[in-house]
């Protein structure tokens, strides 16, 4: 492997093409798992192997894109035996070729959403995943290639159980929508700072769409990405054509475009669905004298959630300091109560008032601080997109909190202590956090700027030699109180300045330690803050919720010439001039479904129903609060898990009524209509399926749910038992789109008054309705549209 990534930033390096659409032209039928060929049509896919190679192609990808066991599961083969056959036709090929073409293991998805958001938990994914790349190492694959992901949850769980249990290099591309996000609301921003983090080899995007729109998004993979970048774009899009699923961009366009995507920056090329040989041929014959740009290391300072990013030192950033139990009675008390919804209420209140990351810190003698860290990561990540800061001062409780954090996490905190930087450095490293450093050692903290910049180098240094680069180093030189030490304020300010100039690296305090036992402490801590920020200081830990403290930041920005036109400034006083929407409300039921608060929603229905009917709550509350939700969903103000997080409060309070009819004993809530949904025969993602059954039922809808590799009669005959006006058929794969087709036609063919409403990755509206469905819902909140206005008819 080494001598492919010596040829990085020297030639182009070029993959094969889709091995499930030529699957598909040698025979492969809707319902056939394109894995089990490896077995039984060995000889096939060691002919695709082939022509890939005959193509030119320096890496051949095994074909195992659902290769694991929770997707194998029920086909009759174990894992170790697809898999192994699968290296070996591809070990045929080469051997065949007498080429220098080296195989990739390929890994994609599992199909399930991970918890929060879904059932699959975290480790059961990066179980499934070790165990498939432990075979295949041990069957001579010579890197894992992990792509088409969506989720990057789901991704880092894959790279983790690759790295952790293998020697193999990693390649890593997800696939972005046509507005460049992620299923879970992440951009190309957020993907790379997550791979980079972790520490792939190469990084980029592949399938979903055509080369066309993959070329926009370069731009921030060139911006961001100090990695080799993979660019493998579908042959266009699907349509089906004589009952076949046919792509519209040929072997020489998609040779053009993919010279366009050379020429701007990719490394490594190599096509997906739709594509052939002959594509991939044409490709590197025009591209293979492109010499790549150079990769650059990026000097950016990154931290992020699963949605969002945050870099530091472009303007000052605040790190929200209120989930701390220090000096927090109420706080304390939430904390032995178990009390999540308090907990989030706080981080939603500091994200209102402008908070950019977020401290997290649960640290309490009396409760075991690392189930309550990792619950409250949890909580807080379903209900908020900032990216955290991990808070804690013991290692372990440091380590499951970044291995289950969702994005490339703040940490918080190392210091100048030789065992201190032997425990935390090596968890940076693997997990990928950026990490806040003390200017303290052994001997203390230095009462000195020259004594605290000593320390700074020392830390910098000894990061560097765990592979740390010192762009995620911040620099904290530590707030002394003034009432203990007249020169301290002034010694930490000439020590921000000085360690930002002497290093080069970004600086953090946490302001408000600066007036321990003063009074108006807001006063003089608002004016350390502004001297602290006019000597460069780029990162404060504060609590947003202080008009004097935001006043500061909004001014210094403003006259720094980081506020464009003032803009922030004026906002920051508009809100100022409305008091009541600066303070926090106790949240009514209403705002409990809207933020997803699950235990109060149910504790709030109980009390509402002792003075309304059910009715009057389900159509006055509920429904609004969801129609709220999935507009701020369609308007990408707010991400799926946030939409799922308020879909399980609607259940819980739903939950709570149902109670209350059975205990009175009135007559059951009637559903407004029966949906059937399914994913259709050969298919085994249920991701988009299973939000939809959560959201029509939330709508009072009675949905009964099939599951996935539904056979078509089987659905059919369901419709039809159930008298449903409305079917709703998933599928991910381009393979299953004619399972999806049959369906409808069987439908069609018996006359039955239904409606039918399709879903999935592959699918486009125009490609819904060659295949006769009535309705394309792109995602959940469409799929509730549609359901309205069906049954609305019904009722004309």
């Amino acid at each position: 492997m080494s001598d492919i990534k010596d040829l990085f930033g020297k030639r182009l390096i070029f993959f094969d093409g889709a091995m499930g659409s030529m699957l598909q032209k040698n025979g492969l039928v809707a319902g056939e798992l394109p894995e089990v060929w490896n077995i039984t049509q060995s000889e096939t896919v060691t002919d695709i192997h082939s022509q890939y190679i005959e193509a030119g192609c320096d890496f051949i990808t095994t074909n195992t894109f659902g290769a694991n066991s929770i997707k194998l599961d029920g086909c009759g083969y174990s894992t170790q035996e697809i898999i192994a056959a699968a290296l070996s036709n591809a070990k045929k090929s080469v051997e065949k070729s007498n080429k220098n073409c080296r195989i990739a293991f390929d890994i994609g998805p599992i199909g399930k959403l991970l918890e929060p958001a879904g059932n699959l938990s975290f480790d059961e994914a990066y179980n499934a995943f070790s165990q498939a790349a432990v075979i295949a190492e041990k069957c001579g694959a010579d890197l894992a290639i992990i792509e088409t992901m969506t989720d990057t949850y789901e991704m880092k769980a894959a790279i983790l159980a690759v790295k952790e249990n293998t020697n193999l290099p990693v390649f890593a591309t997800f696939s972005f929508d046509i507005d460049g996000k992620l299923l879970t609301g992440g951009d190309v921003a957020c993907a790379i700072t997550l791979l980079e983090g972790l520490g792939v080899d190469a990084l980029g995007v592949n399938c979903s769409v055509g080369p066309e729109l993959m070329k926009g998004y370069l731009k921030d993979f060139n911006k961001y990405s100090s990695t080799p970048i993979i660019v493998t774009p579908n042959a266009g899009m699907p349509k089906l054509v004589n009952s076949e699923t046919v792509y519209d961009i040929d072997a020489d366009e998609f040779a053009d475009q993919m010279l366009e995507i050379a020429k701007s920056g990719a490394h490594i090329l190599g096509g997906c669905c739709g594509t052939t040989p002959e594509h991939i041929e044409k490709t590197i014959k025009l591209c293979a004298d492109i010499k790549p740009k150079m990769i650059e290391e990026k000097d950016f300072a990154v931290v992020s959630s699963y949605a969002k990013i945050c870099v530091l030192g472009e303007k000052p950033v605040i790190i929200g300091e209120r989930i701390n139990p220090t000096g927090k009675k109420l706080f304390k008390e939430a904390l032995r109560n178990a009390d999540f919804d308090y907990l989030v209420s706080q981080g939603l209140s500091q994200v209102k008032d402008g908070a950019h990351i977020l401290d997290v810190n649960v640290g309490l003698p009396e409760i075991d601080e690392k189930s309550v860290m990792l619950k409250a990561i949890r909580e807080l990540q379903s209900s908020i997109t900032l990216p955290l800061q991990i808070d804690t001062a013991d290692a372990s409780v440091m380590e499951s909190a970044l291995r289950y954090y969702n994005g490339k996490a703040l940490i918080n905190s190392v210091n100048g202590k030789i065992e201190d930087m032997k425990k935390i450095f090596p968890l940076v490293k693997k997990y990928g956090g950026t990490v806040i450093a003390l200017t303290l050692d052994e001997n203390g903290i230095p009462e000195t700027p020259e004594g605290r910049l000593k320390i700074a180098q020392r830390i910098v240094k000894t990061a560097g030699d765990y592979g740390i680069d010192k762009k995620d180093i911040i620099v904290d030189a530590l707030t002394m109180t003034v009432s203990a030490s007249p020169d301290a304020a002034k010694v930490t300010l000439e020590s921000v300045a000085l360690i930002k100039k002497t290093l080069g690296v970004k600086t953090v305090l946490g302001v408000s330690n600066v007036s321990f036992g003063l009074p108006s402490r807001e006063v003089i801590n608002s004016v350390f803050f502004a001297q602290a920020l006019s000597c460069g200081l780029d990162v404060a830990i504060i609590n947003p919720g202080s008009v004097q403290m935001m006043n500061a930041y909004y001014s210094h920005n403003a006259l720094a010439g980081l506020d464009e036109q003032c803009t922030d400034y004026i906002n920051n006083l508009s809100s100022l001039n409305k008091p009541n929407e600066k303070m926090t409300k106790k949240a009514d039921l209403y705002t409990s479904i809207i933020q997803g608060f699950s235990d109060s929603a149910y504790k709030q229905t109980k009390q509402e129903l002792s003075s309304k009917n059910a009715n009057d709550i389900i159509e006055g509350v509920l429904v609004p609060a969801l129609d709220e939700v999935g507009k701020a969903f369609e308007n990408k103000t707010l991400f799926l898990p946030q939409l799922i997080k308020s879909a399980y409060a609607a259940q819980k309070a739903f939950l709570a009524i149902k109670e209350n009819i059975a205990k009175s004993n009135e007559c059951k809530q009637e559903s407004k209509g029966n949906i059937v949904i399914a994913t259709v025969k050969g298919d085994v993602h249920d991701i988009g399926k299973n939000i939809v059954k959560v959201m029509l039922e939330n709508y009072g809808y009675n949905v009964i749910d099939l599951g996935k590799n539904v056979d078509c009669e089987l659905i059919v005959n369901t419709v039809c038992a159930q008298n449903a006006r409305l079917l709703g058929l998933s599928a991910l794969m381009t393979t299953t789109v004619p399972s999806m087709k049959r369906t409808i036609q069987l439908i069609k063919d018996r006359g039955i008054d239904c409606k039918v409403m399709v879903g999935g990755a592959v699918l486009t509206p125009e490609y819904s309705k060659t295949i006769g469905a009535d309705f394309y819902a792109k995602d959940a909140m469409q799929g509730i549209s549609i359901a309205k206005e069906v049954f609305s008819e019904e009722n004309l």
